[in-house]
């Protein structure tokens, strides 16, 4: 029996705490800023500009990243990407007028889509492809981690200390994610180091959408918006609740994430996608209505459990799905087009759902929002059919 191939080698463990603190850091913002901007004047239009301008400059950063991971070595793009967003955060707090914070975060969003896309496709690099499905799925532990468990120090801090003292404290987790990712030893695939920047012609639709795995991207899309609702209005939803507690949330679907997450993984390597998504799919959208219905801390806790076993597990997923249809040589490409979806879909769900906020209580804006994942189902049914007409047609033929 051949054995396996190594997984945790140094520089990936390191890559993993050195991920996990860029998101830490990044993460803690993401439910604290809409209710800061509220506070300073903002609007229900602006306040979900505060996740779209974000995913816009994401968007519009990543061909351009992706292109460069075609030639160029790993290390020096992975600096510069978390210094960036090191260097945006710090100026979070010179601004007291909404119009200067949304500018910021559109800086955050360039800054955020370059350093998400260089350090997952670093990832894919370190990872032997044997072990693809598992190995980014750990890796994906570290982002999953970041997303769930820097929200609620996140919804702490903001409750107890200044705006100020939240974004100094993102910031010097950002300073620790800088010297563990320094400390890396990079593999650069042969491909890329035999190509010169001459040899390529940069489009930057080709740089975009990879062709060959455009369809886990699409449906992350759609999985992502009905996720932006949540992201968005998730403290004002528990504000307006009289739910004090809603760290829970986030607490809960860390505990179940890191659980659940190493399982999905080895099903991905031995079953391929279709069933694991389709179930973090279905209880993604359980978790959502059971969010609609908190009235107390209980269903908080459940909707989190939920939403830790399934969206916890989805996104990883997801890029394992998408990366193991890509060449080498197109991963940064890929990972550019699949972290571009997330930040797409979560963005743009938080325009839609913050212009719908007019109109409909936060309760009905989530329950609105799990008619995507239903969509979502749909699509990845009609691939799974899809591809099993063609391996029956490949057999008979």
């Amino acid at each position: 029996m051949k054995a396996k191939e190594p997984l945790w080698t140094k520089s990936y463990i390191m890559l993993m705490l050195g991920n996990l603190f860029v998101f830490m850091s990044f993460q803690m913002l993401i439910p604290t800023l809409p209710p800061y901007i509220k506070s300073i004047g903002a609007s229900g239009l602006e306040i979900g500009l505060v996740t779209a301008l974000f995913s816009i400059g994401a968007v519009l950063s990543r061909p351009f990243i992706g292109y460069m991971l075609e030639y160029k070595e790993r290390k020096s793009l992975v600096i510069i990407g978390v210094i960036s967003l090191l260097i945006v955060t710090l100026l979070y707090p010179v601004s007291q007028l909404v119009v200067l914070f949304l500018v910021f975060r559109f800086l955050h969003g360039l800054a955020w889509g370059w350093s998400t896309t260089v350090n997952g496709t670093v990832a894919s690099d370190i990872v032997p492809s044997s072990r693809l499905g598992e190995g980014l799925g750990y890796f994906g532990l570290s982002i999953t981690l970041g997303m769930i468990i820097a929200p609620s120090l996140g919804i702490y801090l903001f409750q107890v200390t200044s705006f100020s003292n939240l974004i100094y404290i993102s910031a010097i987790l950002g300073l620790i994610s800088i010297c563990l990712l320094f400390l890396i030893r990079y593999q650069t695939p042969d491909t890329v180091k035999a190509t010169k920047k001459e040899d390529l012609k940069f489009s930057y639709l080709g740089s975009l959408v990879e062709k060959s795995s455009w369809y886990p991207a699409f449906i992350t899309i759609i999985a992502t918006f009905g996720y932006g609702s949540v992201v968005t209005f998730i403290v004002i939803f528990g504000e307006e609740r009289g739910i004090d507690q809603i760290f829970l949330f986030y607490l809960f679907n860390a505990i179940m994430a890191t659980i659940s997450r190493p399982i999905a993984g080895k099903w991905f390597d031995k079953n391929g996608p279709m069933g694991i998504v389709l179930s973090c799919l279905t209880l993604t959208f359980i978790g959502l209505w059971v969010l609609s219905m908190a009235y107390s801390n209980l269903f908080i806790i459940i909707s989190g459990i939920l939403f830790g076993i399934g969206f916890g597990s989805l996104i990883p997923t997801l890029q394992s799905w998408t990366l193991s249809k890509t060449p080498p040589n197109r991963r940064g490409v890929a990972n550019g087009m699949l972290f571009s979806a997330i930040d797409l879909g979560i963005g743009l769900g938080g325009l839609v759902f913050g212009i719908l906020a007019t109109f409909f209580d936060i309760a009905t804006l989530f329950q609105i929002s799990s008619i995507f994942l239903v969509i979502a189902i749909i699509a990845t049914l009609f691939e799974g059919r899809k591809n099993k007409i063609t391996q029956q047609h490949s057999v008979s033929s």
